[in-house]
């Protein structure tokens, strides 16, 4: 039940998906009142997943990537002017061409942009990109169509592990380079990352894994090469900075909130948190730069890369909005996302980082055809298929009903074993890629330790 439209002026930093759904929303939902988006790219909303898939493939040109818009939002448009501050005591959002935006909410969706290579003079290289933006998307497709000796692609995250199955596709030849033990071992743990290792190899990847790059060579301002920690080297044309995401929180300095580099905190409602910890109401979050906790695991701050996230976490944000106590509702949605890569088609439910068992309950990974489903402290927390996701919908409901671990037989096959194994999650320091799910409260197999000092004045937390 929908209550009286609150009127006033509601100012959105971020023109992405998550922006554009709450704008969508807000209208919906009987929003009236002055509405103004505020972008740091120059053009409007578009669909980020395409970029390292169809975009790198050729299938698809990196301007027609657009959003499609469900309705008019009737909007100010704000759109190539980045956001530089938050002045919550004037309620007021800075922008970077010196104007002052009024507001009486304020939702934060400022996503994330791609880590840098960390060597400025390397980063300036001629060859060495990032992805994640149309504009990066259309340089890297270009240097691809150029045809390249060879492509380094650092970090072997879902991102990286799709511009290595482009150039693969393309018959490029791609050299990977992953600080951890195997590819997508961050977000999908020990089992399913020796798979992915597997099939990259298999693919023919010349990956390297355990390893660093330590330094990108160039010539007369050109990438000709890279050196790894174990003393090896490559020639290369393209390399591409594949470390994960930064969360663009940097503008919120001194604005009061419990902004960092994990994101913006907030509560299931996507109410910011300030500085002490207490909830506002009139500044929310939604999308990539939000930090909520979540109550099938165990109230941990998910802090989460994914296009439905983004979607669903908008909608509740603006429609809480425009409404008060009982009418307002909190995020609940259980994470999803999908990868497409190598001929696999990879979807997973919940949280397979927040596990500490692993189980192959349907198919097998020798035919590349399976469910594997996660648990912790003997519930289901997380299932992820391989070119089987028909299955999916009912481990989710095994997920949201906390069902015990591991699942019974409910399947169409048997699998060839069912014995859980460890799900062999890694720290996330060992990583070349950041993790699309983050659990920012403490690890599932780690404790909390409290450091006293004497007398009991201060306390540290460690993981």
């Amino acid at each position: 039940m929908r209550g009286e439209p609150r009127p006033g002026r509601i100012v959105i930093v971020g023109a992405s998906l998550a922006g554009l759904r709450a704008a969508e929303t807000l209208r919906d939902e009987g929003f009236t009142g002055s509405l103004t988006l505020v972008g740091e790219e120059t053009r409007p909303p578009y669909d980020r997943p395409p970029l390292s898939k169809q975009v790198l493939l050729g299938r698809t040109d990196a301007g027609d990537v657009g959003l499609p818009a469900r309705r008019e939002v009737d909007a100010r448009w704000k759109l190539g002017v980045r956001a530089e501050a938050v002045d919550s005591a004037e309620k007021r959002v800075i922008l970077a061409d010196g104007e002052r935006l009024p507001y009486d909410r304020l939702l934060i969706a400022t996503g994330t942009r791609a880590r840098p290579w960390p060597n400025p003079a390397e980063a300036r290289l001629d060859g060495v990109l990032t992805l994640r933006t149309g504009e990066d998307a259309a340089a890297l497709a270009a240097r691809l169509d150029a045809g390249p000796r060879r492509v380094l692609v650092i970090g072997a995250g879902f991102t990286g592990s799709e511009i290595a199955s482009a150039c693969r596709e393309r018959g490029l030849e791609v050299t990977v380079a992953e600080r951890g033990p195997s590819p997508l071992v961050g977000a999908l743990g020990g089992t399913l990352g020796a798979f992915a290792a597997r099939t990259q190899r298999a693919h023919g990847v010349d990956l390297r894994c355990d390893v660093t790059v330590t330094a990108l060579k160039g010539g007369n301002g050109r990438l000709t090469g890279a050196e790894f920690s174990d003393g090896g080297r490559i020639d290369a044309d393209v390399a591409v900075v594949a470390l994960g995401a930064v969360r663009n929180t940097e503008w919120l300095a001194g604005s009061g909130l419990a902004a960092g580099e994990r994101g913006v905190a907030c509560d299931a409602g996507c109410r910011a948190f300030n500085m002490y910890g207490i909830v506002t109401d009139d500044v929310f979050v939604a999308g990539d730069v939000a930090r909520f906790p979540h109550p099938l695991f165990e109230y941990q701050m998910l802090a989460l890369e994914h296009w439905g996230n983004a979607v669903a976490q908008a909608e509740v944000a603006a429609h809480n909005m425009v409404s008060t106590g009982p009418e307002r509702r909190p995020h609940l949605a259980v994470p999803a996302f999908w990868s497409s890569q190598f001929g696999l088609n990879i979807k997973s439910v919940g949280v397979p980082t927040f596990s500490d068992h692993v189980v192959i309950a349907q198919g097998s990974l020798r035919e590349g055809r399976l469910v594997a489903v996660y648990g912790y402290r003997g519930r289901v927390t997380a299932a992820v298929s391989v070119n089987r996701a028909k299955w999916l919908e009912h481990y989710q409901h095994l997920i949201e009903t906390a069902a015990p671990f591991p699942p019974g037989r409910g399947a169409a096959d048997r699998p060839e074993s069912a014995a859980p194994l460890p799900s062999d999650v890694p720290d996330p320091r060992m990583l070349s890629h950041g993790p699309t799910v983050a659990l920012t409260g403490h690890l599932p197999d780690r404790r909390l330790t409290l450091v006293r000092d004497e007398p009991p004045a201060a306390v540290a937390h460690r993981p």
